[in-house]
């Protein structure tokens, strides 16, 4: 399932005051990287029914609770919740290496769990990234 590309932007002062006075949050808030805006995580989804999440903030380790961006609607309509939600406890299993990959989401969170979630921009910068940023012959005509 593709990602959803839903944008907002982040609320940065309620953001702040969130990171600031929740329990294992960053000793500078300021400096946690936020720029502004916040892309959803969940897979496509009905937005009418489901409200877009994006993480602002991920207790180390382990994390009990992460700092969620939630909003619904458009324009004017659009409303944001700050909240502290536990992580989704689902792990994938890896067969072949006996591994565990977490689920970046939620707890109870509409599904997929993170691992069937693509986002085709990233994969591709990622690929970039691992090629060395290298082109072939065709891209660079």
């Amino acid at each position: 399932m593709l990602q959803c590309t839903t944008l907002t932007d982040i609320p940065e002062i309620q953001a702040l005051v969130a990171l600031t006075t929740m329990p294992g949050g960053p000793d500078n808030p300021p400096d946690t990287g936020m720029d502004g805006h916040a892309l959803c995580e969940l897979g496509e989804h009905d937005a009418q029914h489901t409200q877009h999440a994006a993480r602002l903030w991920a207790v180390q380790p382990p994390a009990t609770h992460d700092l969620w961006l939630l909003w619904t609607g458009t324009g004017r309509r659009r409303t944001h919740h700050l909240v502290e939600l536990p992580p989704c406890p689902a792990p994938l299993h890896h067969l072949t290496t006996g591994s565990r990959s977490p689920c970046t989401l939620y707890d109870h969170h509409p599904a997929p769990h993170s691992w069937h979630i693509t986002d085709p921009l990233r994969d591709l910068l990622v690929q970039q990234v691992l090629d060395g940023g290298r082109r072939t012959p065709e891209e660079t005509d």
